[in-house]
């Protein structure tokens, strides 16, 4: 199943409006439950945590920049590899002028991505990217390199297995659902593995969609986009189908979000740039 195709014709259709493009945001901060989970990280860090720059990787629509140069004044970077999206996110902001908030077009895992900033940033936001991104070691190692010592990233994918056993496991599927995933997702253990290689340390890992935002994405996620790749007519049905769905889904959303599962289907993790001469341990 195709993802991208779909969020390019909603991007396309909003365009740079400002009150279809702050309605999208604001929908888009409800009806996604990641959105929740990420949102709560990253008023706890603002909370404890004298940050200013941060950089959005991957940052798609721009729905998390706005948040964050918006609620935090935080300086926003927000890098994306896809041009029609970086170019509709600088108009918006400069639209809603925001001058702490620009967007460029860079690819994550290319060596170039360091030497394009002339600063290191305070926090990474990366939400449900490292998925579609095959080299993620080269993905990692940039972020520790634009990022300071004691900066933090925040990162949302999904999840590939678990510490807890396959009892407690319930992924959203055997395989992934998104064709354009290079990978199912990461275990806890193989992204602290991965981060530490980069000189990050893992401070905190707890897993998302559990049993109710499993039945939550199945209601929300998976069937309306399996009948959007079959035909976008059933854009016209949309409203009507979450007019009846939603309501139900929002319980299963607060049960994943207030009782934290001990397996699921995603994972938002939490790490730190270490300091010079510190030691990681796993």
């Amino acid at each position: 199943m195709r993802y991208e195709p779909i969020k390019e014709k909603i991007g396309s259709a909003i365009g740079t409006n400002h009150t279809m493009r702050k309605l999208y945001y604001f929908g888009l901060g409800i009806m996604l439950l990641r959105s929740w989970h990420v949102k709560r990280e990253i008023r706890r860090i603002f909370k404890t945590d004298g940050f200013t720059d941060v950089l959005d990787a991957g940052c798609g629509p721009g729905e998390y920049s706005y948040y964050l140069a918006k609620k935090f004044s935080a300086k926003v970077t927000g890098v994306d590899i896809i041009q029609s999206e970086v170019d509709r996110c600088n108009r918006f902001a400069q639209d809603q002028k925001l001058s702490n908030a620009k967007f460029v077009v860079a690819d994550l895992s290319s060596n170039a991505l360091p030497g394009m900033f002339d600063y290191k940033f305070d926090l990474i936001v990366s939400v449900d990217v490292m998925e579609h991104i095959k080299d993620d070691a080269a993905v990692f190692k940039n972020f520790s390199s634009v990022l300071r010592e004691g900066g933090k990233v925040i990162i949302s994918t999904p999840s590939a297995g678990t510490n807890h056993g396959e009892e407690h496991s319930t992924n959203l599927e055997s395989e992934s659902f998104i064709d354009e995933h290079f990978r199912d997702g990461y275990s806890p253990q193989d992204i602290s593995e991965k981060l530490k290689a980069a000189n990050l340390k893992v401070e905190r890992i707890i897993f998302t969609y559990g049993f109710g935002g499993n039945i939550y994405w199945k209601l929300v996620m998976k069937a309306p986009i399996t009948l959007l790749n079959k035909s976008s007519v059933y854009f016209l049905l949309l409203p009507f189908y979450y007019i009846i769905t939603f309501p139900v889904s929002l319980l299963f959303m607060a049960l994943d979000y207030f009782l934290p599962p001990k397996g699921g289907g995603g994972l938002l993790v939490v790490a730190c740039k270490a300091h010079e001469g510190e030691k990681i341990k796993v």
